[in-house]
């Protein structure tokens, strides 16, 4: 077929649409009207054209194959077996196991779980004798099951690294003589306290660079973990952006031949305590923004996961809104969906030079860590949060029912099962830790402390 859609119709160029436009505003200036700045500094436009904006960027991801994931914090292993099975069942496709401490025993874990399933098991510990049981375990398994690992999280989290730097490292690289064990560079706590999407990228970019510098050869699937804020087609940008900068830092490496592979979750950042419904709508777009943005495993954040222990009602809602994602929305049916799309492509370019720019500024400082140790990330942070919290200090930055419509008969204090505010535990240690904080959190105690005096 030859024939073009609407070729009847004539071609009409960015100059005249924007002659037009400014026609209309009857004298109000075009750019002080419609042009509107981003917290990165990107300067968006009403509208995109193909005669100025038409960028094309190859980047290949499997929208197509994106795995719904569930989430399990492994304490008591039989519990864990039993809502693995459930979770499958109910359309999990993937399980994500967080393990905390060296008596877990994996061969018991996996004994008897289905074959079909993606199951990744996050270390929040580095132990080598660990590692060696857990090596020989992996060898010879069938299960597709992948180990993650990553000490620069923990330095990043925690302000300490498991051991010391070197130890640390040396354990890594004698993890990662299994083919099933994996670096996955976790950065959502950089997104969760407050970096701007520049920042978030470019540290992520550091994060995985530090590891090119330190280990030998990478040969295995190396995951990034990333949190997904509202900001909805910067955050489709984002995660673009990443794979698009991951690929050209690949490329410098001839020794690192490597599959990137993208678990993608909501932020925690813009999530509230009071009128937690909404948490609900702020996660689906969050997380189609994932899907479209290209992420590989899309974990949802239940909507009360800020104030109630693990539940099956809200993980059911968490996981039903992804499968209405992919079944019903047809979020799965196309790969690369965003691909020739103006304003998004402009947006990745944007996001990519800025981060690169920012990359090369770290490097120059001898890199991530070095610049960890001297508070230049940490700061650098704190100055886009508070920038960010002024907006939602003043209005300017929204989240509805908190700072705008908020529900006076919304009462919390007798729910919170959780502690859903920062915990101060002041301690030694070899860096300033970077802290997660909500925009919401102090909004939050005022009216808990409002509460607390009506009650008395």
């Amino acid at each position: 077929m030859n024939n073009k859609l609407f070729e009847e119709f004539n071609k009409v160029s960015s100059k005249e649409w924007k002659n037009k436009i400014q026609y209309e505003l009857k004298g109000a200036d075009y750019n002080d009207t419609l042009i509107w700045e981003s917290l990165e500094g990107i300067k968006v436009k009403p509208f995109y054209h193909n005669d100025i904006d038409n960028t094309s960027i190859s980047i290949a991801t499997q929208t197509s194959s994106f795995k719904i994931v569930q989430s399990i914090y492994v304490f008591d292993v039989e519990k864990s077996i039993e809502k693995t099975k459930a979770s499958l069942q109910k359309g999990a496709e993937t399980i994500y196991f967080t393990i905390d401490n060296t008596t877990i025993n994996l061969s018991q874990l996996f004994e008897n779980l289905p074959q079909t399933a993606t199951y990744l098991v996050k270390l929040t510990f580095l132990d080598e004798q660990y590692i060696e049981q857990v090596k020989k375990f992996l060898d010879n398994q069938s299960l597709d099951i992948h180990l993650l690992i990553d000490p620069i999280h923990q330095l990043v989290t925690n302000g300490n690294w498991f051991t010391n730097l070197e130890q640390d490292f040396k354990n890594v690289q004698l993890a990662l003589s299994s083919n099933k064990i994996n670096l996955c560079i976790n950065t959502q706590v950089y997104q969760n306290a407050g970096a701007n999407i520049v920042q978030q990228i470019a540290y992520t970019l550091s994060h995985l660079n530090e590891y090119f510098n330190r280990i030998a050869k990478i040969n295995q699937t190396i995951y990034l973990q990333v949190a997904v804020g509202t900001n909805y087609f910067f955050e489709i940008a984002k995660i673009k952006a990443i794979r698009l900068l991951v690929d050209t830092l690949k490329k410098e490496y001839n020794t690192h031949q490597f599959d990137v592979k993208i678990i993608a979750t909501p932020t925690k950042r813009n999530k509230t305590l009071y009128d937690y419904n909404v948490n609900m709508l702020r996660t689906t777009t969050e997380c189609m923004s994932a899907i479209l943005g290209g992420a590989d495993f899309v974990y949802n954040l239940p909507y009360d996961a800020l104030y109630h222990k693990d539940n099956e009602f809200s993980d059911r809602i968490a996981r039903n809104q992804l499968l209405i994602l992919k079944e019903e929305s047809y979020f799965d049916i196309v790969d690369n969906p965003t691909e020739g799309t103006y304003y998004i492509e402009q947006l990745t370019i944007q996001l990519a030079e800025k981060a690169l720019d920012l990359f090369k500024q770290i490097e120059k400082a001898d890199g991530f860590i070095t610049s960890l140790i001297e508070g230049t990330i940490q700061r650098k942070i704190n100055e886009a949060a508070s920038k960010e919290q002024e907006l939602f200090t003043t209005g300017k930055e929204v989240l509805l029912g908190t700072n705008k419509y908020p529900n006076p008969q919304d009462f919390m204090s007798n729910d919170l099962e959780l502690y859903p505010f920062v915990k101060q535990n002041p301690r030694k240690t070899l860096i300033a830790p970077i802290i997660e904080r909500r925009l919401a959190e102090a909004y939050e105690q005022q009216r808990l402390e409002q509460e607390k005096n009506k009650t008395n």
